[in-house]
């Protein structure tokens, strides 16, 4: 699915990324551009990047710093 309209960023995308390594919602805007230009995707693009880290394993630590709750 698109996440992210104005950059074509898609959840795949996202995924690809975390599973790259990346950790931190900020970077991964950095180098995806998702959700860094209306903003309209900012929330989904949020969702789907504590799914992807979820997935990975990255660490509560990381879902929390962006001020969501990580799931039970």
């Amino acid at each position: 699915m698109i996440v992210c309209l104005c950059h074509r960023v898609s959840d795949r995308d996202i995924h690809r990324v975390v599973g790259e390594g990346v950790s931190n919602f900020e970077l991964l805007q950095d180098l995806t551009r998702v959700a860094s230009n209306c903003g309209n995707c900012l929330d989904c693009a949020q969702m789907v990047f504590e799914e992807a880290c979820a997935a990975r394993g990255c660490g509560e630590k990381h879902v929390h710093a962006l001020g969501l709750s990580a799931a039970p």
